[in-house]
């Protein structure tokens, strides 16, 4: 089917000249043996964290940003720590509190007392990775100036625009559980988010797993930094090469189109959702070891590119208390209905 579908658009691209990846050399690896590396070394500390780490590493790639939702005591945190710390990029961790001021993230103007003049301090935003922790307890100002980093990877101080280290991704949490002193995130902020990973409770056997580890602490191998910044350009730019079918165009578009169609949604994805879903099949491709995006690619990654850009009828949500299914339930029901219904390329 693959290659049937490959070729339905005419001729191959020049820059997809083969099938699969090309070969490691001997500074840059190949982007699913950085994938495996990364998978099983956070997974030494992180029980069950290998499709969290797979997305993380697309939205790594991709220069997309990552809304983790979940309650407290499930390794939020920790797993953006252990992800961060495997890699050779400068990782921030900022701890959202409703006291905050925009000039605690992005740094503000100072006088240095030795030479009399005003320069800038940077703020913690200036990393490869930043850990957003609580983002929803950020006062709208700080999420405002978190927002301009995030799309235009710059912050401006005093009128001066000053541009983000890249790769940049913004990796916040949010717990969805305690809602005293918290601001709701705005949905412009919520559509810049690549994706927003729903984690649940570990399995009866995951969290065993949890208790042991920290009954019996195990020492944790240090090899070294899985990837660095180099390596993840080179990821970005072999990502850009990769071929994309008009059928497979055609169909990211009548996937997002179909969430504005359904009546149970009353806001659907944005034009932006189809960009960002496009390209998190393209990453998706590559950590398969292609150079060629499939349906198949799209289908695994659209739930999480969609399930925070659509918004449910007031009746909808009714229906759901009423069944004791939780918001994210229903999102996720409703656009499995919709990758059933959408016709498939073949």
């Amino acid at each position: 089917m693959s290659g049937e579908l490959r070729r339905s658009g005419g001729t191959l691209d020049r820059h997809a000249d083969a099938d699969a990846l090309p070969e490691a050399t001997s500074q840059i690896r190949r982007p699913d043996e950085v994938l495996a590396h990364l998978t099983s070394v956070v997974g030494d500390v992180v029980v069950g964290s290998e499709w969290s780490v797979r997305l993380l590493y697309i939205a790594l790639v991709t220069e997309g940003h990552v809304l983790l939702q979940g309650a407290p005591g499930i390794a939020k945190t920790l797993l953006v720590r252990r992800f961060a710390g495997s890699l050779d990029l400068a990782f921030k961790r900022i701890q959202f509190t409703p006291d905050m001021l925009p000039s605690d993230i992005i740094g503000n103007v100072v006088l240095n007392p030795s030479s009399r003049a005003f320069e800038y301090r940077r703020g913690p935003v200036f990393a490869n990775v930043v850990l957003a922790d609580e983002i929803n307890r950020a006062p709208p100002k700080v999420q405002s100036a978190l927002l301009e980093a995030m799309q235009e990877r710059q912050v401006t101080v005093d009128g001066i625009a000053h541009p983000l280290p890249r790769p940049f991704i913004v990796i916040a949490t949010q717990n969805p559980i305690e809602q005293e002193g918290t601001y709701p995130l705005p949905e412009a902020e919520l559509d810049r988010m690549l994706f927003r990973l729903l984690l649940d409770y570990p399995s009866e056997e995951d969290e065993q797993s949890v208790i042991r580890r920290h009954h019996t602490p195990v020492e944790i191998a240090q090899d070294g930094p899985v990837a660095d910044a180099p390596t993840i350009d080179a990821h970005r730019a072999l990502m850009d090469r990769l071929y994309v079918d008009d059928e497979i165009v055609a169909y990211i578009t009548r996937l997002i189109r179909a969430t504005r169609d359904d009546k149970r949604i009353s806001v659907g994805a944005s034009p932006r959702a189809g960009v960002q879903l496009a390209r998190a099949a393209k990453a998706e491709a590559m950590c398969e070891g292609r150079m060629y995006v499939t349906p198949e690619d799209v289908k695994r990654v659209a739930f999480w590119v969609l399930n925070h850009r659509v918004t449910l009828q007031p009746d909808v949500l009714t229906e759901g208390y009423a069944e004791g299914l939780p918001d994210e339930r229903l999102i996720g029901r409703i656009l499995t209905d919709l990758l059933d219904q959408v016709p498939v390329p073949r």
